[in-house]
């Protein structure tokens, strides 16, 4: 009778070493939380440089801390250059800074230059049309950013210590009245100014009072003569107290003794 043959035993590590590996990779796992959360601080810690790594770029990767804190990154300590980067950082946004006030000051300079060019056009318009009436040796034509202005000789309105227009005045205020018509949706604005000799009289207590008369009944005739928008044109007496000349000399003031228009450019009539 043949012998049985034995079967060759299975190949590999026994079955239970597979259970005993599984049981050490439980164990391993085990500790390694216990170690965790026994530093809590230092995984703290490490969170704190990766968001300074992500935020700065100050480590690059593969950096890491070790001992007392110390950031590392390819064996060089970086802690002593987040100055540098900080510094670099503050230096780029006062640089961006800059550029934009610069931005803004050259935006604000051509706003004023395109308001000062508006009243330059005005001013030669305006001269040109004093020059076709043949009034040019009796008004005066200035301007600035925010209005063209006509000086009238307050002698060639009004008699001294009144502020009835003369009936001699009136063909001179008929022509400025009819350049004034050019300009209806530009606000404008009559003042009356006197020198500094002291008046007081049943009717103007002082020279403040007389200006406003005086101011006052050219922007009435003005309304009467012309269809001008009444709420722009408007007017106001200022008296003594902004004298072109000197009034220490009857010629300077005779200067301030004066009627100005001032006719404001779109900008400055803006409501």
């Amino acid at each position: 009778m043949a012998r049985k043959r034995k079967e060759d035993p299975p190949k590999g590590s026994p079955a239970w070493m597979a259970t005993f590996s599984d049981l050490m990779n439980l164990l391993l796992c085990f500790f390694v939380l216990l170690f965790s959360m026994s530093t809590v601080d230092a995984e703290k810690f490490e969170m704190v440089v990766a968001s300074l790594q992500s935020s700065f770029s100050v480590l690059p990767l593969g950096g890491s801390s070790i001992g007392e804190g110390q950031l590392v990154s390819s064996g060089i300590s970086q802690l002593e250059n987040f100055s540098f980067f900080f510094e670099q950082y503050n230096s780029e946004s006062e640089e961006t800074e800059e550029v934009e006030e610069t931005a803004e000051e050259d935006i604000q300079k051509e706003y004023e230059e395109e308001i000062l060019k508006e009243s330059e056009e005005m001013a030669e318009d305006v001269s040109e049309q004093v020059e076709r009436y043949g009034i040019q040796n009796q008004v005066e034509v200035d301007f600035n950013a925010q209005y063209v202005l006509l000086t009238l000789n307050g002698a060639l309105l009004f008699d001294s210590g009144k502020s009835e227009i003369r009936q001699d005045a009136y063909p001179l205020i008929d022509k400025i009245g009819a350049i004034l018509t050019n300009y209806n949706s530009n606000i404008i604005e009559i003042e009356g100014h006197t020198d500094n000799v002291p008046i007081s009289t049943a009717k103007y207590e002082n020279n403040d009072v007389l200006s406003m008369y005086r101011a006052l009944n050219v922007a009435d005739y003005i309304r009467s003569i012309t269809e001008l928008n009444p709420g722009l044109l408007k007017s106001s007496g200022r008296g003594e107290y902004v004298p072109v000349a000197d009034n220490a000399t009857p010629e300077g003031r005779a200067r301030n003794r004066r009627v100005e228009i001032k006719i404001y450019n779109s900008y400055s009539s803006k409501k």
